[in-house]
């Protein structure tokens, strides 16, 4: 009867202000606590006796429960959590393939560029940083590495033509393969490839004209360069004439380089394997950045006969626009 007549009490309460109501609750709490410690049963008061006196450190337990269905606190909303692993909940929409194509393929051009970069400023600061030899000194770089190559050099060295050369004012004499830094002369054509026994057998004697006006270039061609047996190939020639004419221009040239524009050979004897030869170049015309060069390939006799040519040619070079800021004379070793 008590519990009856306390909840229409408490119920009739509800409409009080907030303090009077907390005092209402209060006294409805200990009236309903009082009546069941009332009771005969002891071990029923004796746990609700305990149950509203001690704090829980779990909302879940079950004084918190009765608490708030005897007080009539507000339940707590009841909140769920979907894991990505619920198939109810809404799947994640794929990334598409184009996306994932330009991703990639961002990455990799980045990482391109990066590299690429990198390796050319590390080739840029080791030309930079490599001496460039005199004219003089290039003369007495060179070291043959056995007794052929030798003879062979002081073959070239002494010969008539190299003299005439030597004696001429007009003419600067050097060996241009000795200017390339050791580190990058393995990775030159010429001057790495194709140098040595067998090959181009020792770095040539170069003569060139003041301003650019003439060249001459004295080399002996080996045995392992030709195309059919005993005949050098026609490829090393027009790629000595390249550069040998090249070579002829660049003093000519405001910033003293250029490239190939056109190329014309024609031949006119097969090049004999294990012979000496020279090369002469001569810039015939030069207007602003463009150079037009002839050049041929012909025998250097050792026994005062008459040279044949071999194979003829005429260029057309052309300096690149961004030539005065972007190539600086120092790497140009050719050139001098």
């Amino acid at each position: 009867m008590k519990i009856a007549d306390s909840t229409t009490e408490y119920s009739s309460c509800r409409s009080l202000p907030s303090r009077k109501y907390a005092e209402v609750k209060y006294n409805l709490n200990h009236s309903f606590v009082s009546t069941l410690s009332s009771l005969s049963f002891s071990p029923v008061s004796f746990f609700y006796s305990i149950m509203f006196r001690l704090k829980p450190s779990f909302p879940s337990l079950p004084r918190s429960r009765l608490y708030r269905s005897f007080s009539g606190a507000p339940k707590r909303p009841q909140y769920k959590t979907y894991f990505s692993e619920n198939p109810s909940a809404p799947p994640r929409p794929p990334r598409r393939l184009i996306s994932r194509f330009l991703g990639f393929s961002a990455i990799a051009f980045f990482a391109f560029g990066a590299g690429l970069s990198f390796q050319s400023f590390r080739t840029l600061n080791r030309i930079m940083a490599a001496p460039i030899p005199t004219n003089e000194e290039t003369l007495s770089a060179y070291q043959a590495p056995d007794s052929l190559s030798a003879q062979i050099d002081e073959t070239l060295r002494t010969h008539a033509e190299a003299e005439a050369l030597r004696a001429n004012p007009d003419f600067t004499e050097a060996r241009p393969h000795h200017k390339i830094p050791e580190t990058l002369r393995a990775r030159s054509l010429t001057a790495g490839t194709l140098a040595g026994p067998g090959k181009i057998v020792v770095p040539p004697y170069v003569f060139s004209e003041r301003d650019g006006k003439s060249m001459v270039s004295l080399m002996y061609l080996g045995s392992d360069v030709c195309g059919h047996p005993g005949i050098v190939h026609g490829g090393l020639l027009a790629t000595l004439l390249d550069e040998g004419m090249a070579r002829c221009c660049f003093p000519a040239l405001p910033n003293k380089v250029a490239v190939t524009a056109n190329l014309n050979i024609d031949y006119r004897a097969p090049a004999m394997a294990d012979q000496y030869v020279a090369l002469r170049a001569e810039t015939v015309k030069v207007e602003g950045r463009k150079a037009w060069v002839e050049g041929r390939i012909e025998t250097l006799p050792t026994d005062g006969s008459a040279p044949m040519v071999l194979v003829e040619s005429k260029a057309l070079f052309i300096e690149p626009r961004q030539a005065a800021v972007s190539i600086s004379p120092k790497v140009i070793w050719n050139s001098h």
